[in-house]
């Protein structure tokens, strides 16, 4: 099994669980060496979001998946975090316009989350 694809599938259930908002999957194994996948998801407030950051990193530890690091997390109002070959943001709405990453990473390819396939 592709270790990156069975992080980024449960990163995803991590979010759905606590609804995250328009959850996008970019695969950026041809552009970049720092990640195979970016998972991008929106929240509404600051504790959604830390509950977002909390729920992917608690799923993924279960899974035996650690973060390498953790930004923005007191602040909540972008979350990254590090699990080497995925890197998931988690924002609210402002910063997720402003920083725009789906427009910044378009050379990437869109991935549904049944495209990761099952486990």
């Amino acid at each position: 099994m592709n270790t990156s694809k069975e992080i980024a599938r449960l990163a995803i259930e991590a979010l759905e669980d606590k609804k995250a908002e328009d959850i996008k999957v970019i695969d950026i194994s041809e552009l970049s060496v720092i990640a195979d996948y970016f998972i991008i998801a929106g929240g509404n407030n600051r504790s959604q979001i830390q509950a977002l950051s909390d729920n992917v990193e608690e799923k993924l530890g279960r899974a035996g998946h650690f973060k390498k690091q953790v930004e923005g997390y007191d602040t909540a109002n972008w979350i990254l975090m590090d699990f080497g070959d995925v890197i998931v943001h988690v924002f609210d709405r402002e910063n997720r316009l402003l920083y725009d990453l789906e427009r910044i990473w378009r050379d990437g390819k869109m991935v549904s989350k049944e495209e990761l396939g099952s486990f």
